[in-house]
């Protein structure tokens, strides 16, 4: 029987899923988190074989002596993952501490972390990455400037999500960035591409073959999202596009994944971009060696008429699976804002939208300044009906007109 040890089972909240799955297949699920036994939901509890509780999973040595614990008691692991960004570095450490093959070892860390490193990669597979520089002082950044011109983008190059992005559109701003960003930490500084993001989600068997795949489009930055407080709007599409696809195994290939489910974030041009494409084109972003984030798993499921966790557990019982997913839809997230006025009520939503609605749910605080603070999940068969959905759900409440 193998032995998984899954890391922070408990968050996201739906997580237990990927476990509950795992334990389905057969396997031995053992969980390492930092909230008390008695406080995880009897889903959670159900789903594992065992748990071990650390005082705080940041503490390597305690996570470290909890999988010793279970390697003792269950012999060798099979696989250990988190599924979690903020843990692939711990994970991969955990891996080569444990002679566990499954997965990323350490020497394989900087070209999944670093936004830097990834574009070599991109670049390896023929993807158009946008040009950068390694954030160094202001005259530096300012000749940056002078060749690729205002705005620019800069962020941590070793960083989650939109963290402490900053775009910089004037030399004000650009002193503001060197005033407010974090001391000891290193950025990267790019060129601004006025694209929407297309992303490639899918899971990979030992092989490097991918055994699903979809993808979502996010018109809006999350960067914009995240520092105005915006809606956070994105969908999966009903179909995956071709070029999507071409590009997203291309990376697969280049960044040597295996075991895994992934998304890899592209931009497609909105306009004609110079020495990077015409509007319509993709070209790079960053790769994320997990699942998107938060609810992006169940929006998948409702879109394909799947299981998206219980094909990741099948690629790692069985390295295959055996899910042929059913209709096809636009699945739509839609994150507000308890700031904002909204001209139709939540009520409102919910009778008009009753045979769309797959969700509506508060989002957990960790996860609102890129989410929201309440959402909509939505599955729609036309892009015309999802759009329909977004602009009665975001109408503000001065908007003139009566409701319908």
């Amino acid at each position: 029987m193998k032995n998984v040890i899954f890391i922070s089972p408990n968050f996201p909240t739906n997580y237990w899923r990927f476990c509950r799955e795992l334990k389905n297949n057969g396997l031995n699920v053992l969980g390492i988190g930092d909230q008390p036994y008695d406080e995880l939901s009897w889903e959670q509890k159900d789903s594992m074989t065992e748990y071990y509780k650390v005082e705080t999973l940041e503490d390597y040595d305690e996570v470290y002596r909890a999988v010793a614990f279970f390697t003792f008691k269950y012999g060798r692991i099979d696989f250990l993952e988190s599924n979690n960004e903020y843990w692939l570095e711990s994970d991969a450490r955990l891996r080569t501490d444990f002679n566990i093959k499954t997965g990323f070892q350490v020497e394989d860390l900087p070209r999944i972390k670093y936004k830097s490193k990834m574009k070599e990669y991109y670049q390896k597979v023929g993807i158009p990455v946008a040009r950068y520089h390694m954030v160094d002082d202001f005259a530096g950044c300012r000749a940056f400037i002078d060749e690729v011109g205002y705005p620019v983008v800069a962020k941590p190059d070793n960083g989650v999500g939109a963290s402490h992005t900053f775009k910089i559109s004037n030399d004000r701003e650009l002193e503001a960035f060197f005033e407010d960003k974090w001391p000891q930490t290193e950025y990267i500084m790019e060129e601004f591409i006025n694209a929407e993001i297309n992303s490639y989600d899918a899971i990979i068997d030992s092989q490097g073959n991918p055994i699903f795949e979809a993808g979502n489009v996010t018109p809006d930055s999350i960067m914009d999202v995240v520092n105005n407080a915006d809606n956070s709007l994105f969908y999966i599409v009903k179909e995956l596009a071709a070029d999507t696809r071409k590009f997203g195994r291309a990376a697969v290939r280049s960044f040597g994944v295996k075991s895994r489910f992934v998304h890899f974030e592209f931009f497609r041009l909105l306009t004609d971009h110079p020495g990077l494409g015409k509007a319509g084109d993709l070209m790079a972003l960053e790769v994320n060696m997990r699942p998107s984030g938060g609810l992006t798993p169940d929006m998948i499921n409702y879109a394909r008429s799947t299981d998206v966790y219980k094909i990741w557990a099948d690629m790692v019982a069985f390295d295959r699976t055996e899910i042929v997913p059913g209709e096809h839809y636009f699945c739509g997230f839609a994150g507000l804002r308890f700031s904002k006025k909204y001209k139709y009520s939540v009520r409102d939503i919910n009778r008009k939208y009753a045979d769309n609605i797959r969700l509506y749910d508060l989002v957990d605080g960790a996860l609102a300044p890129a989410m929201g603070d309440y959402v909509y999940l939505a599955a729609f068969k036309t892009k015309k009906g999802l759009e329909k959905f977004y602009a009665d759900v975001t109408m503000s409440a001065d908007q003139p007109g009566k409701k319908e």
